[in-house]
C-alpha cells in the first residue's frame, strides 16, 4: 500500500477572508517532523489557530487550520510542505533509519552586493523581495556612506537551489530592480566559501550588559523590571490518564509561532508526540494538550526531567524572542535575538518583522548586522539595527522596542 505524492499534502482553501484553510498531512513519521512543518508555515506568515497531530511513531496524520492573506503562494507551500515530509518508501524500518543516518548537505551560501541611494523603509523592501524569493537570510552587513549610499551585504542560501544558474541570479536582479527602481545603483552575486559564512561570533561581540540576562534558557524566579514577555503560562504533566503516554496541558498566550516553539523545544529535548490538540479561544488564549513519551517509548516520570522541560517550555512561551533598546555611547542600538535550532535553523522572518516595525515608525537604519553567537553552549541569531539618531527625538525608545516586540509577536 502507498500513497500518491499530491495527496501527502491536502489544502483547502478557505472560501472567504478571514475564515481558516485547512492543511492536512499524511505521511510517513520521523523525529522533529511537526517542527519542520511549523516552520515552513510560519516562513510563509501564516498564523496556526488550530492543530490535530497523530501518529503511531511510523505514520503520522496532521491537519493545520490557518489563517493567511490575500497573496499567500498555496501552490508553493504545498510543494515546500511535500518536500519536508519523508518519503513513503521510508514508512518501512530499514530505510527510515537509513535516512536518518545520513546528514543533509549543507547548503550552498552565496553574497548578495547591494548597492542603492538611501531611503526610507529601502531595507525593508529588499528584504520583503528575498523572502518572496525564498533566498534565507544568514547573515547581514548594512552600512550608510556619508554620501547617502547603502552597502547592503547578504549572506543566503537558497530554498530552491538554484542560484548557481544564471537564470536565477537575473530572475533575483529583475526583482529587485522592479521594486528600487533607480535607486539600484548595482548588484552582484557570488558563491561564497566556508571561511567567509562562518557564522559564529565570540561572545565579545555583544554587550556585557545584555549578556547575562538577554541569553537564559531557564526562567528566573524574577525579570529585570521593563523586559518583555507574554501573558502567564500554565503547564501541567499528568501520568494517570494514560497508561501509555504522558500528557502535558499548556496554558498560555498565542503568539506569532508558538507550535513552532512548542515543537522545536520537543524536538530538542527528542521527545515524540503521539497525540496532540491545539486550539485558540477567545482573546488569543490557547489550550494544548499533548501525549508524550520518551525516545525509548517510555513516560517522562523523572521530577528532574520534568523540571527541566516545564522550565525550558515556559522560556520559550513567554519570550521566544528577546528586544531591548540600548544606548552605545551617543548612538541607539535595537537588539533582537533568538536561540537557533540545534540543527542550524533559524527563526524565520525575524529580520523581516523587525525592519516592517522600524519602516511602519518611520525610523530610519544607519547600518545593521545579522550573525550566530555561541554563548552558554548554544547558539544564538542577533541582530543589532543602528537606528537613525534623526529619528530618535521624534520616536520614544520604549515605543521602538515595544513595536517591534508586538511586530515579531504576531500582536500588531
Amino acid at each position: 500500500m502507498g500513497i500518491l505524492q499530491e495527496d501527502v499534502v491536502i489544502i483547502r482553501q478557505s472560501e472567504k477572508e478571514g475564515e481558516a484553510s485547512e492543511i492536512t498531512i499524511n505521511c510517513p513519521d520521523k523525529t522533529g517532523l511537526g517542527c519542520d512543518l511549523c516552520r515552513i508555515i510560519l516562513f510563509f506568515g501564516l498564523s496556526i489557530v488550530k492543530g490535530d497531530v497523530s501518529t503511531d511513531g511510523k505514520w503520522c496524520y496532521l491537519v493545520f487550520w490557518v489563517i493567511g492573506k490575500s497573496e499567500t503562494r498555496w501552490s508553493l507551500l504545498k510543494r515546500r510542505l511535500v518536500e519536508a515530509c519523508p518519503s513513503c518508501s521510508s514508512a518501512s524500518e530499514i530505510s527510515f533509519f537509513r535516512s536518518e543516518l545520513r546528514p543533509p548537505k549543507p547548503p550552498d551560501v552565496f553574497l548578495l552586493t547591494l548597492c542603492c541611494h538611501d531611503r526610507r523603509g529601502l531595507l525593508h523592501d529588499v528584504t520583503r523581495i528575498l523572502c518572496e524569493l525564498e533566498l534565507t537570510i544568514k547573515k547581514v552587513k548594512v552600512s550608510t556612506t556619508p554620501d547617502g549610499r547603502v552597502m547592503d551585504m547578504f549572506f543566503v542560501t537558497d530554498t530552491r537551489e538554484l542560484l548557481l544558474t544564471n537564470e536565477r541570479r537575473k530572475e533575483t536582479h529583475g526583482y529587485l530592480k522592479a521594486v528600487l527602481g533607480d535607486a539600484m545603483i548595482s548588484c552582484n552575486i557570488e558563491k561564497v566559501g566556508s571561511e567567509i559564512t562562518a557564522c559564529s561570533q565570540a561572545s565579545s561581540f555583544l554587550p556585557s550588559a545584555i549578556t547575562e540576562d538577554t541569553f537564559l534558557l531557564e526562567m528566573p524566579n524574577e525579570l529585570p523590571s521593563g523586559t518583555l514577555t507574554s501573558s502567564n503560562v500554565s503547564i501541567t504533566f499528568d501520568n494517570l490518564l494514560s497508561p501509555a503516554h504522558t500528557l502535558i496541558q499548556i496554558i498560555c498566550q498565542d503568539h506569532k509561532g508558538l507550535l513552532y516553539d512548542i515543537m522545536r523545544t520537543l524536538k530538542e529535548y527528542n521527545i515524540q508526540i503521539s497525540y496532540g490538540r491545539f486550539t485558540i479561544k477567545q482573546r488569543r488564549h490557547c489550550e494544548i494538550d499533548l501525549f508524550i513519551m520518551q525516545v525509548d517509548g517510555k513516560k517522562i516520570v523523572d521530577p528532574s526531567k520534568q523540571k527541566s522541560l516545564v522550565s525550558r517550555l515556559r522560556v520559550e512561551l513567554l519570550r521566544p524572542l528577546r528586544v531591548a533598546v540600548l544606548s552605545r555611547g551617543p548612538e541607539t542600538e535595537l537588539l533582537v535575538t533568538n536561540p537557533v535550532e540545534l540543527s542550524g535553523k533559524g527563526r524565520p522572518l525575524v529580520f523581516y518583522d523587525i525592519t516592517l516595525a522600524l519602516k511602519m515608525l518611520n525610523t530610519g537604519i544607519f547600518s545593521a548586522e545579522v550573525r550566530r553567537h555561541m554563548i552558554g553552549g548554544r547558539e544564538w541569531e542577533v541582530y543589532r539595527v543602528l537606528l537613525d539618531e534623526g529619528d530618535i527625538s521624534c520616536v520614544p525608545r520604549n515605543m521602538i522596542e515595544g513595536d517591534v516586540w508586538k511586530m515579531l509577536m504576531g500582536w500588531e
